[in-house]
């Protein structure tokens, strides 16, 4: 598109320039501001990109441009948008500092995790901002590699309070997954009186009108191509009208005119555009140093170059337009191109770019090099070091194209297979696997191949479908490297167990597949005891299995764990030691779990680590430390894209708290998800939130009814156990003693087996409900006793409740008013207002006043507003806040201003002296 005669005015384009002049005016007044501007292909994205630029004086500028050939080559875009402000990298926590250095290959480390890597580029974007804006301009953003794509749209939705704008211009195509679900502002054709202003302002010489009309309805107002297709015509045609109509898509017709344009330059030119096309980064040195080894007049091919408008070297080499580079590889042959990637690779420095060369020199072989091969595998093995899946993906599955010997091709296959179902391409991943098996795998290669495809199915359709691979893959692994045959087992039972109510086979199948393999005796490790005595669970009942499960949880609070073995395993023997009512090792360990998933950035471990906290505090009677994991996990889950992590959070939290509507939200929200529908465990757990809900609200007949729907899978221990607690309550209260005593001998058997205080004080608290008189009296006793024993707080103050009901209805009242007293207490400091509620009426009723609720502060903090108080508060400095709820600092800072503003204070030293706890909140 050309401008009307000055910089500063796009024709047609008066209102785009007025939305992008207003972001940034507003990233001037120090807000941020994300944009993607989404168009066809020469609408003019590059020239509104340009018009901010020209308008950007006082900001700081970075750009980047995603060239289709570097979408393999993991971070490369974001390392092009970031390297002008590595500078401020220091100022930078250590994780995230780490995880930076090591997806741009500036350091050798543990790959970091994608959503630490965003982190880390938020953090860094906010820190380079200084005294003047900044502002982050990247064209053809649909050809950045997929994670800096996510990098990117991470960033952009999380920031909020820098002087920071993000501007993204994206080609239109069929699918919106590329930067989906951000401020968009979609680029339309000019209409036909712009058009044929723009049109005129190219053409000077004679036109005829019925030529005119066809090009300004033919190019739909595309500005690139009403400047460019008039190239194409000829003066007969110009003039005269005569010519046959063009048929082919308009993208098609522009590219063809610039590929006329590209043969009617002299052979060297063309040579030397095709090496900046072939080399994405638009190094200058780069691109003469190639040249030469071509034996090209490089000055005087680059003079033609920039003469003929479609290349311009400066700082960088940059075309005309995409669509140049694309034209400039079809305008020569297979052989130039091959030609021009071995220079590329003799030029760049293998010390310097080791995974660009070998690229270059990958695409030079025309057929199988071992040596070539071997390069392209120890690239792939730098590139997934730092992250880079799809790259270390992309290098494997070329160096098994190029690999001569079939066993060394097919280890490769199975790699490359691998790093594509680790990126996601679960097609091409199945491909890569067939083609492994058809080469010479050994037995431990084969089982890794079943492996592999049941994760694939697993991931693709469902835990269910995959099920069978697993466990087929764990029975040809054990001979050959029992740990990971261990690893394989768990994945099993857990997907089993998470499916819940299979129709055929689950966790029965992998029970009995886990004891069918050697080495499950006492003397096993710690994790095949783990298995075992989960599998004897299932298999020969709680009596056998539970001792197992207790021994192995006390070897992993005992000994020391390895960061891999502590991330793989801590979240099942959590979930066992929370089956085995082991509440101090329950405690110990989901404390153990989310230290080290925080510390080393495992942000893949690090929400399923926090859910497991939050119901042991829940437990453990304290409900704002729960409802403060329940906030960092909803950062996470706003950061990821995921809603699940705040609704699971809340169907824990808020049901003591006695908020029905927030329950029945979370509920119907987890029930109604996709991707969750048909999980037994979502039924069994959304099932428990509901019967504790209604049970602390008093209506019985609706928690018996959710009780009984969430103890159906007895498998799934866990909620499933607690469930039944439930039931009893509400089945006593009903007046159906039958069904309770069932289930009360149940939790008795248990208890037995499990012998801790926790277990034995719940069997004392459901079996003082089913008993009279001083028996009754008796084991309401030692149920508070074991309970507080225990330091399960939640469940201790619901036993005094529970007590002080019973010695009011025994009209022995002033016991019951000692009792219910605690009972309200506790309650009403930890925060379950409905049960607290309930313990308030009770006293009433015993002749006790007891005034309502003293209502909560008026302050009116938002949930995130409150954490971010309660940190700071804690002594956290804002990047440490900013690092646990995945915001800059600049945004904390920005919360905590509006904190002091609503409680009335004015620094961080008054905030000390408030009394967060009382604050009402709102979401």
């Amino acid at each position: 598109m050309v401008r009307d005669g000055t910089r500063t005015e796009l024709i047609g384009r008066q209102d785009e320039c007025k939305v992008l002049d207003n972001l940034l005016a507003q990233a001037r007044a120090g807000r941020s501001g994300v944009l993607v501007v989404r168009g066809e292909a020469g609408i003019g994205k590059t020239e509104l990109l340009n018009h901010l630029l020209d308008r950007a004086t006082g900001c700081r500028v970075v750009r980047a441009v995603g060239v289709q050939s570097e979408m393999e080559l993991s971070y490369a875009g974001l390392h092009q948008l970031c390297a002008p402000l590595l500078s401020h990298l220091e100022g930078l926590p250590e994780p995230q500092r780490n995880a930076l250095r090591t997806a741009f290959g500036m350091q050798v480390g543990d790959a970091p995790d994608r959503f630490l890597v965003g982190l880390a580029t938020l953090s860094l974007l906010a820190a380079a901002v200084g005294d003047e804006p900044l502002l982050c301009l990247v064209d053809d953003a649909q050809w950045l590699d997929r994670v800096s794509a996510q990098t990117l749209q991470f960033v952009a939705r999380r920031l909020l309070a820098e002087p920071v704008l993000l501007v993204l211009a994206v080609r239109e195509s069929g699918s919106r997954e590329v930067l989906a679900d951000l401020p968009e502002l979609a680029v339309r054709g000019l209409g036909e009186r712009d058009s044929r202003e723009l049109l005129g302002s190219v053409v000077t010489g004679p036109l005829d009108q019925r030529v005119r009309d066809r090009i300004v309805a033919e190019t739909r107002g595309n500005p690139l191509a009403l400047v460019e297709l008039p190239r194409g015509l000829a003066l007969l045609e110009m003039a005269g009208g005569f010519g046959v109509p063009e048929t082919r898509p308009l993208s098609s017709q522009i590219e063809a005119g610039f590929l006329r344009r590209i043969r009617s330059l002299p052979a060297q030119t063309q040579q030397l555009l095709l090496i900046a096309a072939t080399e994405p980064v638009g190094d200058v040195s780069l691109l003469r140093s190639a040249a030469e080894r071509l034996g090209i007049d490089v000055d005087r091919a680059a003079t033609e170059a920039e003469a003929s408008g479609l290349l311009t070297l400066g700082t960088w080499v940059r075309f005309r337009h995409p669509l140049v580079r694309s034209a400039a590889h079809r305008a020569v042959g297979f052989e130039e191109r091959r030609r021009v990637h071995a220079a590329l690779a003799e030029s760049i420095d293998a010390t310097l770019y080791p995974e660009r060369r070998v690229w270059h020199l990958a695409s030079a072989t025309a057929g199988p090099d071992e040596n070539v091969a071997a390069e392209l595998e120890g690239s792939a093995g730098r590139a997934q070091a730092r992250g880079g899946i799809a790259a270390a993906a992309a290098f494997l599955d070329r160096a098994t194209e190029l690999t001569p010997d079939p066993v060394r091709r097919g280890a490769r296959a199975l790699a490359a297979a691998r790093a594509k179902y680790q990126a996601g391409a679960f097609d091409t991943a199945r491909e890569l696997v067939d083609a492994a098996e058809l080469s010479h795998l050994d037995e431990a290669g084969a089982g890794r191949a079943t492996l592999l495809r049941g994760q694939i199915m697993s991931a693709a359709k469902s835990a269910s479908a995959g099920l069978p691979l697993l466990l087929e893959a764990a029975k040809r692994l054990q001979p050959f490297d029992s740990a990971l045959a261990d690893q394989t087992y768990r994945d099993a039972i857990y997907a089993a167990l998470t499916a819940g109510r299979l129709a055929t086979g689950g966790v029965r199948d992998v029970a009995e597949a886990v004891l069918s393999t050697p080495g499950h005796t006492g003397t096993a490790s710690r994790e095949t005891r783990l298995l075992t005595g989960l599998a004897r669970v299932v298999t020969d009942g709680y009596a056998v299995g539970a001792p197992i499960l207790l021994d192995a949880v006390a070897a992993f609070r005992t000994g020391e764990l390895s960061r891999e073995d502590g991330l793989g395993w801590l979240p099942f023997a959590c979930r066992m030691a929370h089956s085995t009512w082991d509440f101090a090792a329950w405690s110990e360990l989901s404390a153990r779990l989310v230290d080290l998933a925080r510390g080393s950035g495992a942000l893949a471990v690090l929400p399923s680590a926090l859910l497991l906290r939050l119901s042991n505090r829940v437990f453990a009677g304290d409900l704002r430390a729960a409802a403060s994991l329940a906030v960092e996990a909803s950062a996470i889950g706003e950061a990821t894209g995921s809603s699940f992590l705040a609704h699971y959070g809340a169907l824990v939290v808020e049901p003591f708290r006695g908020r029905e509507s927030t329950t029945r939200q979370a509920i119907e929200t987890l029930t109604q998800d996709r991707l969750l529908r048909g999980e037994g465990k979502v039924t069994t757990a959304t099932q428990w939130a509901a019967a504790v809900l209604y049970n602390g609200l008093g209506r019985y007949e609706e928690a018996y009814a959710a009780a009984e729907r969430g103890c159906e899978n007895p498998q799934e221990l866990g909620l499933s156990l607690q469930s039944r607690v439930e039931l009893v309550e509400a089945a006593v209260r009903l007046g159906r003693t039958e069904r309770a005593a069932e289930a009360v001998r149940t939790i008795e058997e248990m208890a037995q087996v499990s012998g801790t205080p926790w277990a034995l004080g719940i069997s004392a608290a459901t079996r003082a409900l089913v008993s009279e008189g001083e028996a009754a009296d008796a084991l309401h006793r030692e149920a508070i006793e074991r309970l507080d024993t225990a330091g399960v707080r939640m469940d201790s103050a619901r036993a005094r409740l529970r007590h002080g009901e019973w010695l009011r209805l025994e009209r022995r009242r002033a016991q019951a008013r000692t009792r219910l007293s605690e009972a309200h207490e506790m309650l009403d400091a930890a925060g379950a207002e409905a049960f607290a509620e309930r313990a308030r009426r009770e006293l009433t009723a015993a002749g006790v006043k007891v005034p309502g609720r003293a209502a909560a502060e008026t302050a009116l903090l938002t949930a995130k507003e409150a954490e971010i108080a309660r940190l700071a508060q804690g002594g956290f400095t804002n990047p440490e806040i900013g690092a646990r709820l995945f915001l800059s600092p600049h945004t904390v800072e920005w919360h905590l201003r509006k904190v002091f503003a609503k409680l009335g204070i004015s620094s961080r030293k008054e905030i000390g002296s408030v009394r967060l706890e009382t604050m009402a909140t709102t979401p």
